[in-house]
C-alpha cells in the first residue's frame, strides 16, 4: 500500500528541478439548458461564484477549494454560436488529495466527483444552463492502455514505445542563461528518469492552446514544446505513462503548475521520421543522377575532342 501511496499521491521528483505533482483535473463545459440565443457573453465571475457555491453546499461533495483552481472562460464569438452550442468551458483542479490513501481511492472519488457534478443546473440572471463534466484523455492511465494493447493487438502487432507530451514550458527544458528555446540534451537527462531512450524529438509546439484561447489573441510563439520520447523498453514507456497521467509539472522556485497533454504514439513517429529522410535523400539522389545523365552527352564531346586519338603527338628534341 506505502508503494501504491507514494506513486499516486505524493509529487515526484525529476531532473533539472522539475516535479510531477498529483492533482485532480475535470474539463468542464456550460450548455444552456434550452436552445438559446445571447445577445452579450455570460459572466464569467458569476458563473465561478454559482458553482463554488454549488461545491461547498453539497451535502454530497462538501468540497473547499480556492478560487484560483476554478477557471471558467466564456466564449466570446456570439455570432459564430448556434443556439444549442456551449456558453463556456473550463477546469476544476484539485490538489490537496491528503484524505486519499491509495491510488484506487483516487480514482474512486475522482469518478465519483465528476459524476455528482455532470449534469447540474445553474440559475445565471434568469438564465439556466447545463454543466456537462468529463475526465481529461490524459488523465485517464487505464482507458488509454486498453487502447494501445488493443491496437497493438489487432493493428500494429508491436508494442508501444514512444511517449508525446504537449504543452510543457519551453523555458523548463531550456539550457539556462543559453536559450529560452527548449535543449535536446536537458530534455534527454530529464526523461532519463524514466529509462534508456532510444530516440527524442524536440519542438516548439505554437499550436497548443489555441482552441483554448481563441478569443484571447495570439499566443505567444515558442511558449510551449512538444516532447517525443521513444524508450528501449516497453516496461520503461509503461511506467512513464503512468507516473505522467494526472499529474501537473512544477519548477522548483515556481508557483506556476504547468498541464500538459500525455498521449501515446501510434502513428510511428520515428518510423515515418526516417522514412521522410530517406526519401528525401533518395530524392536528392536521383535528381543527381538525372544531372548526371543530362550532363553526360555534353562531357562526352567536350572529353572527345580532347582524347588521346585526337591529340597530336608532341615532338622532342633528343641531344646526345
Amino acid at each position: 500500500m506505502s508503494e501504491e501511496k507514494g506513486e499516486a499521491l505524493k509529487a515526484l521528483e525529476i531532473e533539472n528541478g522539475l516535479s510531477l505533482v498529483p492533482r485532480v483535473k475535470l474539463n468542464l463545459t456550460v450548455y444552456p439548458s434550452t436552445p438559446l440565443t445571447l445577445t452579450h457573453p455570460i459572466d464569467e465571475w458569476k458563473m465561478k461564484r454559482a458553482l463554488i457555491d454549488f461545491l461547498r453546499s453539497s451535502h454530497s461533495l462538501s468540497l473547499s477549494l480556492p478560487e484560483e483552481d476554478l477557471q471558467i472562460t466564456r466564449h466570446k464569438l456570439l455570432k459564430k454560436r448556434k443556439r444549442d452550442d456551449p456558453v463556456a468551458a473550463g477546469t476544476l483542479r484539485i490538489w490537496d488529495l491528503s484524505f486519499l490513501q491509495t491510488e484506487s481511492r483516487l480514482l474512486e472519488w475522482r469518478n465519483r466527483l465528476a459524476e455528482n457534478i455532470n449534469g447540474i443546473q445553474l440559475n445565471l440572471e434568469g438564465a439556466k444552463f447545463n454543466l456537462a463534466v468529463s475526465v481529461p484523455v490524459s488523465d485517464d492511465f487505464h482507458s488509454m492502455k486498453k487502447d494501445w494493447e488493443e491496437h497493438s493487438a489487432f493493428r500494429s502487432r508491436r508494442q508501444p514505445d514512444t511517449v508525446i507530451l504537449r504543452g510543457v514550458p519551453s523555458r523548463w527544458f531550456a539550457e539556462p542563461r543559453v536559450s529560452s528555446k527548449p535543449s535536446m540534451l536537458v530534455t534527454h537527462t530529464i526523461f532519463s528518469t524514466f529509462g534508456n531512450i532510444r530516440n527524442l524529438n524536440v519542438a516548439e509546439d505554437d499550436d497548443f492552446g489555441k482552441d483554448a484561447n481563441e478569443d484571447s489573441g495570439d499566443l505567444v510563439s515558442g511558449l510551449y514544446c512538444k516532447i517525443v520520447v521513444q524508450f528501449e523498453k516497453y516496461r520503461d514507456f509503461h511506467d512513464a505513462m503512468r507516473v505522467l497521467c494526472g499529474r501537473s509539472l512544477q519548477k522548483q522556485g515556481s508557483r506556476l503548475k504547468a498541464d500538459y497533454e500525455v498521449s501515446w504514439d501510434k502513428d510511428g513517429f520515428f518510423r515515418n521520421s526516417r522514412n521522410q529522410t530517406q526519401e528525401k535523400n533518395n530524392m536528392v539522389s536521383t535528381r543527381a543522377a538525372d544531372h548526371y545523365r543530362s550532363e553526360a552527352p555534353r562531357r562526352l564531346a567536350h572529353n572527345s575532342r580532347h582524347s588521346p586519338d585526337n591529340v597530336r603527338p608532341r615532338r622532342f628534341k633528343v641531344r646526345f
